[in-house]
């Protein structure tokens, strides 16, 4: 895990939040937008990813790495998959979808910060 990537994806997915729950407000769908944000923090959400799976089969363990890695796949499947949901939801409420997908995905990197700072190898 790189400490200042985690930092930064919570930050932009606490922005998504924000920024789906102010769509909602204002009654638009998700829609380009909201693609383009989501794309852009899964990118960093995958690159985050892959670099702690190179770590871990390069011996750094986190005390509990089965834990870790669940916690991993969850951060980088969370925010696509409500995407979808949001955009096949053609009324306003499609950015709260994208807004609670934004929070688990932000406390699910947490969590891994969490578990990673045991890590040992």
């Amino acid at each position: 895990m790189i400490t200042t990537l985690a930092f930064v994806l919570v930050a932009l997915t606490v922005a998504l939040a924000v920024f789906g729950l102010v769509t909602t407000a204002l009654g638009h769908p998700a829609g380009r937008a909201h693609t383009l944000v989501v794309g852009g923090i899964e990118t960093l959400l995958v690159v985050q990813a892959v670099l702690a799976v190179l770590r871990v089969m390069g011996g750094v363990r986190p005390p509990e790495t089965e834990t870790f890695l669940i916690y991993l796949a969850v951060s980088v499947c969370v925010l696509p998959i409500g995407l979808q949901f949001a955009r096949a939801d053609e009324t306003r409420w499609g950015g709260t979808v994208v807004a609670v997908t934004a929070i688990a995905t932000g406390v699910a990197v947490l969590r891994l910060l969490a578990l990673w700072g045991g890590a040992s190898g």
